[in-house]
């Protein structure tokens, strides 16, 4: 496409800009022809496998205003990593050009992330007049389906799930005009040309098509029926949110008693009556990525469930992003439980036969259509913690997420990430990208899901690691992986392990593009330490080279090793030990122990005693465990992360009436680098003894047991001023924690690194490895048994 313009006689200087970063799939061909024209300059644009090439001929004045205006303020899904601009020599021209996309070389071009339907295509679908009235699958260049329909680079229609789909007359006329915002949007398609919805039976019978389909599921929800819904990267189960009958068999059928579900808004007003908020969470509920949101549950919930969310204090909201969910939750004006379509342990569903294979009996009927997802996506789940963004699981909206490094990659690096919220990150060129949420890897299924994940950027990237790099745990399916692959390349790849909780802290200087000494605060559930200890509360000096592990918690014992991970009371018992015989805990009057059978007391402290079946570990996450039990908030464990989210709900609770007036308060000492845990648990038990009765008692010992923590936290730090602080871990997701450090390490004048970006839990460990695969000075030459100690 072009436009021929008049030779302009002051044409007096030529140029070429190469543009690399997010400038694919996004506008930004058309928005450099829109601006070519309006400033009357020659020349051409087109893509390539590392970014947008732009020529440029004209006057000096006019060329400077297009580079500016590039510069500060490009299309709104568009990031610039960089812009560089060579002089060239005149040419004999009287166009400006939008030309044929070219495939020369290995692609480093960022893929863009799937995004939320914009408003002018929301406009459309209401509009009767429209041609995109009521279709579901409406987008446009500023918005819609990216990585999840992606099969190659370039990003080209041919090369993604509409290959199949020729458009119409009108929809290729929008699609070839530079001015029309469909201009190359890849996914453009409407009622005649596109695709459309079916919706299925239990027993996989065809019931309805297109608009029926959509009216019959909102009937079927109206009615509490359980449907599975596909949406941009896989399929939600859906039920009312106001239904609690609805809602109790979704977690009957789908085994999920406790852990809290999504609920998606109508709109912005509907999720206000739900949850409270500040501006700056509702501008993150209503932005471009559209994530589930956690917010603060409103005084009265009204007519929703409360077997959503029950016994916390927080509520995962997220708006409608796409055309289908706005027309399903317009059509049933109430919200709805969404949660992912999975098995426990298993990966996102992305094809409707395999609902009915590994969802049969949980889904009343699936609302499909034929719009192949290519790539697998979770939506992601995010909050605000001091109107700072932390991002939680990093998927829908966010990821692929690359970050642009200001020098080249040595060579193609591969880290492959934890067990657990496993995700992949790669290293080449410039660029540094990290995965979307891969999940658990626990199940033959999650490991399939990590192998086509691999396989994906490897494709989309013509990617070929020379380095591999893992965790140092040997069970990780993940390390098991990279084993493998290095004796299957016969060790012609080299291959280095990184530990645990040193990856958690390189992950955030990896976001902050720190290699120099950091003290890292790594505290989460468990992971693998040196010499095979569990470790989860570690103080650390780490650069890009190494890790001094300066403190760390007091080990306390796990009764029956994995055991005691669902059944947090053998933690608790552990550390009453300590401190008390079997006959003293059975005398102590506390109500987290009036349900415990004397014979198990008593059973558990020969098998802590002898030290049989016992493992210990310094872990700060099952530290939170043991307390959740000791303050008889819980006494299993029903989903990951359940006692912090009990204790930051108690903690949230205290008034502030009670607060001026508690003394309560703890310590956690350190002595030679060791956090004393004995004497914390001690005063636990002593201000339990006094308070557990009281109005907000327990409120006000989980607030000053996490206060313990934070003071330990700042007062480690004040020994090591000058050094910027990393606090990361799956527990420092603890909005109340976290708030209460970064407070106190303000006033001592510590700077504290965010992580905006990138989860501090494990779904950030593979940027932490290959931030250490391409910086450390020790690599690996060839032997795929190194590790780093």
């Amino acid at each position: 496409m072009s436009r021929t313009l008049p030779k302009a006689a002051t044409a007096t200087k030529r140029v070429r800009l190469e543009i690399t970063g997010i400038v694919q799939g996004v506008g930004f061909r058309p928005f450099v022809y829109r601006w070519a024209i309006e400033l009357g300059l020659l020349g051409f644009t087109f893509n390539h496998s590392k970014g947008v090439t732009v020529e440029l001929q004209g006057n000096s004045e006019a060329i400077n205003a297009f580079i500016e205006t590039l510069s500060q303020t490009p299309p709104p899904l568009a990031r610039i990593d960089s812009l560089s601009e060579i002089e060239i020599p005149l040419e004999d021209c009287d166009s400006f050009e939008i030309q044929h996309s070219q495939a020369d070389a290995k692609a480093v071009v960022a893929v863009s992330s799937d995004k939320s339907s914009c408003q002018e295509c929301l406009d459309e679908i209401m509009d009767p007049s429209n041609r995109h009235y009521q279709y579901p699958f409406t987008n446009c260049t500023n918005c819609g389906p990216r990585y999840t329909l992606i099969r190659a680079l370039p990003y080209d229609r041919p090369n993604t799930a509409m290959a199949n789909f020729a458009m119409c007359d009108a929809c290729a006329a929008a699609y070839q005009d530079p001015l029309d915002r469909r201009y190359h949007a890849q996914p453009v398609s409407c009622p005649q040309c596109g695709p459309q919805l079916s919706l299925l039976s239990a027993e996989q019978s065809l019931v309805a098509e297109k608009n029926a389909a959509l009216e019959q599921a909102v009937e079927l929800l109206a009615q509490g029926k359980t449907l599975a819904i596909k949406g941009l990267g896989g399929f939600h189960l859906v039920c009312d949110a106001t239904n609690d009958e609805a809602v109790q068999r979704l977690r009957r059928r789908k085994q999920r008693p406790a852990k809290p579900f999504a609920v998606m808004c109508a709109s912005l007003e509907m999720a206000k009556t739900l949850a409270r908020g500040s501006e700056a969470e509702w501008l993150l509920l209503q932005s471009a990525e559209r994530p589930i949101t956690l917010l603060q549950k409103a005084p009265h919930q009204g007519a929703l469930s409360p077997a959503v969310a029950p016994g916390i204090d927080r509520l995962g909201l997220f708006l409608p992003y796409t055309p289908l969910h706005q027309l399903l939750l317009v059509r049933l004006n109430r919200p709805l439980v969404a949660t992912s379509a999975n098995r426990s342990g298993e990966p996102i569903i992305t094809h409707a036969e395999d609902i009915f294979k590994r969802l049969a009996g949980v889904v009343d009927a699936v609302l499909d259509h034929n719009r192949e997802i290519l790539n697998g996506c979770d939506d992601s789940v995010v909050q605000m913690i001091d109107d700072k963004l932390q991002v939680i699981r990093l998927a829908r909206g966010y990821a692929p997420l690359t970050l642009a490094m200001p020098e080249a990659v040595p060579q193609e690096t591969l880290a492959v990430g934890a067990q657990q919220k496993n995700s992949i990150a790669f290293g080449f060129d410039h660029n540094l990208v990290l995965s979307p949420h891969i999940g658990d890897l626990f199940s033959l299924e999650a490991e399939q899901y990590f192998t086509d994940t691999l396989a994906t950027f490897k494709r989309l990237y013509q990617f070929s690691p020379k380095l591999l790099v893992s965790d140092k745990h040997p069970d990780y399916a993940s390390t098991q992986w990279a084993q493998q692959e290095c004796q299957q390349q016969n060790k012609v790849i080299s291959y280095t392990q990184v530990q645990h909780h040193y990856a958690h802290i390189l992950s955030v200087m990896a976001v902050n593009q720190i290699t120099d000494k950091v003290l890292g605060f790594s505290f989460d559930g468990t992971g693998l330490g040196d010499k095979r200890q569990l470790w989860g509360g570690e103080a650390m000096l780490a650069d890009v080279n190494n890790y001094q592990r300066v403190a760390h918690l007091s080990p306390m014992a796990l009764i029956g090793g994995e055991q005691a991970i669902k059944d947090p009371r053998r933690i608790m018992l552990a550390l009453l030990f300590e401190r008390y015989s079997p006959e003293e805990i059975k005398a102590l009057p506390l109500n987290a122990l009036k349900a415990l059978p004397g014979s198990l007391i008593g059973n558990l402290h020969t098998l802590w005693h002898k030290g049989v079946a016992t493992q210990m570990t310094s872990s700060i996450g099952r530290l939170f465990d043991a307390a959740a039990c000791l303050l008889d908030l819980m006494q299993t464990t029903q989903f990951e992360g359940q006692a912090g989210m009990l204790i930051e709900a108690k903690a949230n609770a205290v008034t502030e009436s009670q607060l001026s007036q508690s003394e309560i308060g703890f310590t956690l000492k350190e002595i030679d680098g060791v956090w004393q845990l004995s004497a914390l648990w001690q005063e636990m038990v002593d201000a339990l003894l006094h308070w557990q009765d009281k109005p907000d008692g327990i409120s006000l010992i989980a607030r000053a047991f996490m206060n313990a923590l934070a003071q330990a936290v700042t007062d480690c730090a004040a020994k090591h001023k000058g050094l910027d602080v990393v606090l990361c871990g799956g527990v420092f997701q603890n909005r109340y924690l976290l708030s209460e450090t970064r407070k106190r390490l303000n006033m001592a004048e510590i700077k504290v690194l965010d992580s905006d970006q990138v989860p501090v839990n494990d779904g950030g460990i593979a940027l932490g490895q290959l931030w250490y695969a391409i910086h450390s000075n020790s690599k690996a030459q060839g032997k795929w048994e190194r590790t780093i100690e």
